[in-house]
């Protein structure tokens, strides 16, 4: 029996995601010097303890957390103009929770997110989901003044040009998936591929949007076009631990 991918983002993300971003995000968070600091974000002496329900929830947290990193300027000025900061019912070491699920409010347009079914509710965030969508109104003005002020067309304008460079060199390269030979064969994963429109090819150069090609050192490895990774994740080959992303 085939697996698929639950897919969520668009409509929001489980309560252990957010925990998990918010943790991943309070390790890697940009320090400030002390005249450009506007939040406070508590203890960071140790490293948090991540736990992921499955290889996904893996996944997911880690992109919402840089995400969340890639706009920690934005999304610290919109909690301060907005006066949704400080919030004295908020202790600092949830200040991380704060700003992710900011980040995910603003990507869905401030509208609200939905609720998983078997979901186990973790009361933190659901606190500070309810703190953040009677703001929304105050948070939506805030990104417009804050884009108006830096003459920006979109929030991409805020992301560091490190970080901007970083993933037009990364968005060009190849991604490369294992085959699980302890769940399948080199020739049915060829099959099921070839079965969804996928072409093999014999290298990257040849690359053609649905098109990938067998690593030539390692018969286990299989290279496709960058441009496929949100439709490969998707795949039961991925669901099903067939296929592991490099």
């Amino acid at each position: 029996e085939k697996r698929a991918v639950t897919k969520i983002g668009k409509d929001g993300y489980p309560d252990s995601i957010y925990i998990n971003a918010a943790k991943i995000f309070q390790g890697l968070r940009a320090e400030k010097s002390s005249g450009k600091i506007l939040l406070r974000y508590g203890d960071t002496s140790e490293s948090p303890t991540v736990a992921f329900k499955d290889e996904q929830s893996r996944r997911v947290s880690y992109e919402l957390a840089f995400k969340t990193l890639k706009y920690q300027d934005l999304l610290e000025e919109m909690l301060v103009d907005s006066k949704v900061y400080p919030c004295y019912s908020i202790p600092d070491e949830l200040t991380s929770l704060l700003v992710v699920m900011l980040y995910d409010l603003q990507d869905r347009k401030f509208q609200n997110r939905k609720i998983f079914a078997e979901e186990e509710l973790v009361a933190e965030v659901q606190e500070i989901g309810d703190y953040l969508y009677s703001y929304e109104t105050k948070l939506a003005a805030a990104l417009a003044r804050c884009r108006i002020k830096h003459d920006a067309l979109s929030i991409e304008y805020f992301v560091p040009e490190t970080i901007l460079k970083q993933e037009q060199r990364t968005s060009a390269l190849p991604i490369c998936f294992w085959i699980n030979t302890f769940k399948i064969s080199l020739e049915d994963v060829i099959r099921d591929l070839e079965m969804k429109g996928f072409t093999k090819v014999e290298s990257v150069s040849d690359f053609d949007h649905y098109t990938y090609a067998v690593d030539q050192h390692c018969q286990d490895v299989l290279v496709f076009p960058s441009s496929l990774k949100e439709e490969l994740l998707n795949l039961d080959l991925f669901a099903d631990c067939k296929l592991l992303l490099q």
